[in-house]
């Protein structure tokens, strides 16, 4: 009786002042967003949430747990607020804590907050298809990783930053963040896009990792993580009013090196020299992005991770991790590997291909049903250049000077992008009528929401081949193709990804990764989904059956002198995987396998045990990672199987010391070997990579990289395999001081050795990058 005295708006008005005076604001359905007006005051970036724009800001709590088990009430209670100023979204995120003494909060390095760190993620789509996501991370801590997630892989990539400011503050009942996203860092059509979506999501690292996410709709059985993000309400004519608005920012950069190279042919060389370059980036309105990079330098960028390539046939590749080449990665190709383990947007386009820029132009538009990147630049070289077959990629070093353009188009078709078909063109040209081209399409296709159809054909034609000895030269045009289809499905009760491809003899792109070629491939992974059980008395979270087929056979290639119809490698490989505390999983397989190490040669079963598990144990030791698979290995150079061994083990702890100081160390080693006939080892492949960070402050740190690659071969008359030693060793040593992307200062000294040939590389830098 009385609710009906006070009608529905005077109700409302009480309970939200109510509300207000328990501590938060009206919570709703889908996450709201308050607008402030123009020349209100504008929350301080420092964690806290007690300016007064939060006490009007609407707050959402409806989250759920998705981590180990979904569709089950969160674990505990986060809220997240959003406000809208001129220029930036303002994310406000609560996260109560029962046992805040508990809370893991180290400092970090950008983009390394991991599963074994409290923290809260923000993914946000401004184009609402829900086929790609960025996302900021931020710690307890106030560390911040940011990065793409991409739907069509179910996979996050770290590598692209955003100018984003974040800050956390530590609370009696937990902690709580503030996340500031300028909108010139957010990409979005200029007119007739969907309404841009978000979801938030809490990590709980303890005994039992839990997740936490805004959308209550999500669960496992999703295509991808980002499928239920939800429509963020309250933004009204956001976009129409900010549309139309220009952003410029610009870095200049500048480098001071002294350098000595020296090697036992060429004697030593020393070299100083001041290199003054910038990056421009110009948004002209919502959808285009225009970039410019001059003389970019990339000494800071950190060393790539060693890999054991001494029994290796195919070239291997490295993520990219230098800015210029990450802006718009989603609109060229998915950048990581999807759950089967491959990425096969390489081949039209890998941006390790370009070693050494000396300028480069990028430009990106971005529309409701459409979107379209293009670059050019000019390559100093010095890199690899490929050349595939079927048994092994030959490589040889480009030529200096080069060009390299590369151009994709893609257009969204049905609701929520369900169809996407695009189109590329690749060039290369190194001069003297060293030249290679590749066109091709590429499509997109989810006819429900279990299912995707992927696939591409890339024609290309190159005059570019290299001899013998790996020296290029310049040959008649040789054209080729490369056509690939894959299903992926997911429901509750299994999970498949399937695909086959052919990869003609010729084909080539120098502005890609190419390492086989002259094969027809059919490739089958799945597993079915068993759910939650018990072994041995512990608690399972989640198990998994599965199974992976494989066959690559050859097709002729007379200028290699290879057969068709050569099995290269038939794999049948049943394994297991299993969830269960401490965020551990633990796989493994049985590998029933096949391989042929050369045309004409004896197709060899190798029969193998494989065993694999990851854990984040505690806060000193936040990870540990292993995988190791021996029995009856393939000893390529030799052509012939022996007892063997190949594995990798990463270690990472972290520990507070006093003032306030953080020490992080991880340690990858990698170890592989095959015995001879004589029970001897025929050789050995040893890595190491040594990484601490010492954080001075949330801004400030000294890191030191010390890496060591050995392969040692023994003699062997009988194969005619002669003896290797090759050692390599690499220390880095940096100080940096960071704010944000914007202003980074960097101190370093890097030293390398290599043996044979005693190849020695000494370098002495320091780097200032400032943004405006």
């Amino acid at each position: 009786m009385t609710y009906r005295l006070l009608g529905p708006g005077l109700a409302s008005s009480l309970c939200a002042l109510a509300l207000h005076a328990w501590g938060h604001a009206p919570e709703l359905l889908h996450p709201t967003a308050l607008r402030l007006a123009p020349g209100e005051s504008v929350p301080a970036i420092d964690g806290r949430l007690d300016d007064a724009a939060w006490l009007r800001a609407p707050a959402h709590e409806r989250f759920v747990q998705f981590l180990p088990a979904d569709k089950r009430p969160a674990a505990w209670r986060t809220t997240v607020q959003v406000l809208v100023t001129e220029d930036a979204l303002v994310f406000g995120i609560r996260a109560w804590d029962p046992a805040p003494d508990r809370i893991r909060a180290p400092l970090a390095r950008r983009d390394q907050v991991k599963s074994d760190q409290d923290f809260v993620s923000v993914l946000i789509d401004p184009v609402g298809h829900r086929r790609t996501a960025q996302y900021a991370r931020v710690s307890a801590a106030g560390a911040v990783e940011d990065g793409l997630f991409s739907a069509e892989e179910d996979t996050e990539d770290a590598a692209p930053d955003f100018d984003v400011e974040a800050a956390a503050a530590r609370l009696p009942d937990g902690y709580s963040i503030e996340l500031r996203w300028p909108l010139a860092a957010l990409r979005f059509a200029h007119a007739g896009g969907a309404p841009w979506r978000i979801m938030v999501t809490r990590n709980i690292p303890r005994e039992d990792r839990t997740v936490d996410v805004s959308a209550p709709a999500l669960t496992k059985d999703a295509l991808s993580f980002i499928a239920e993000l939800q429509p963020l309400n309250g933004l009204d004519d956001l976009v129409d009013q900010v549309r139309e608005r220009s952003f410029v920012g610009l870095r200049p950069e500048l480098t001071l090196r002294s350098t000595r190279d020296a090697s036992d042919a060429d004697g030593t060389r020393r070299a100083r020299k001041a290199s003054l370059g910038a990056e421009f980036k110009w948004r002209p309105r919502a959808d285009w992005v225009l970039d410019v990079t001059l003389n970019p330098d990339f000494s800071q960028v950190e060393l790539d991770a060693p890999q054991l390539t001494g029994n290796t046939r195919f070239a291997l590749s490295v993520p990219e991790k230098r800015p210029f080449f990450l802006e718009s990665a989603d609109v060229v190709g998915p950048t990581q590997a999807d759950e089967s383990g491959e990425n096969r947007s390489l081949a039209a386009f890998y941006t390790r291909a370009i070693t050494d820029p000396d300028w480069g132009l990028r430009a990106t538009w971005r529309g409701a049903d459409a979107e379209a990147t293009a670059l050019h630049l000019r390559d100093a070289g010095g890199g690899q250049v490929l050349r595939a077959g079927a048994f092994a990629t030959r490589s040889g070093v480009q030529p200096a000077g080069s060009q390299a353009s590369f151009a994709r188009g893609r257009l969204q078709l049905g609701g929520q992008g369900r169809l996407g078909l695009a189109g590329l063109v690749s060039l290369r040209d190194f001069g003297s009528g060293l030249a290679t081209q590749v066109v091709g399409s590429d499509a997109v296709w989810r006819p429900g929401d279990s299912d995707q159809w992927r696939g591409h054909v890339l024609l290309s034609s190159t005059s570019l081949g290299l001899d013998g000895g790996g020296r290029v030269l310049r040959v008649n045009r040789e054209r080729g193709h490369r056509a690939w289809l894959g299903w992926r499905h997911r429901d509750a009760g299994w999970v498949a990804n399937v695909n086959v491809e052919e990869i003609s003899s010729r084909f080539a792109n120098d502005n890609g990764f190419v390492s086989q070629s002259g094969i027809r491939r059919a490739c089958a992974f799945g597993y079915l989904r068993l759910g939650p059980g018990e072994l041995a008395g512990i608690a399972l979270h989640d198990r998994e059956a599965q199974l992976k087929l494989q066959e690559t056979r050859t097709l002729a290639d007379p200028l290699l002198g290879v057969a068709a119809g050569q099995v290269v490698d038939r794999l049948v490989q049943p394994g297991f995987w299993f969830a269960a505390a401490r965020n551990t999983g633990v796989w493994g397989h049985v590998g029933l396998d096949s391989h042929r190490a050369k045309s004409g040669g004896r197709l060899h079963a190798t029969r193998t045990l494989l065993l694999g598990f990851e854990s984040n144990p505690g806060e000193l030791l936040s990870l540990i990672n292993g995988e190791v698979e021996w029995g009856r290995r393939l000893d390529i150079d030799a052509d012939r199987t022996g007892p063997g061994l190949q594995g990798q083990l990463e270690a990472r702890l972290r520990t507070a010391l006093p003032a306030g100081l953080w020490l992080e160390f991880e340690q990858r080693l990698g170890l592989g070997w095959v015995d001879a006939p004589d029970g001897r080892r025929a050789f050995t492949d040893r890595s190491v990579q040594s990484l601490v960070v010492l954080h001075l402050s949330p801004r400030d740190s000294l890191r030191l990289i010390r890496q060591r690659t050995h392969f040692s071969r023994r003699s062997d008359a009988g194969m005619n395999l002669v003896a290797q030693d090759d050692v390599g060793r690499v220390l880095s040593l940096m100080l940096q001081h960071r704010v944000g992307l914007s202003r980074i200062v960097s101190l370093g000294v890097n030293r390398a050795r290599e043996q044979p040939g005693g190849v020695r590389t000494d370098e002495v830098f320091a780097k200032a990058t400032l943004g405006y």
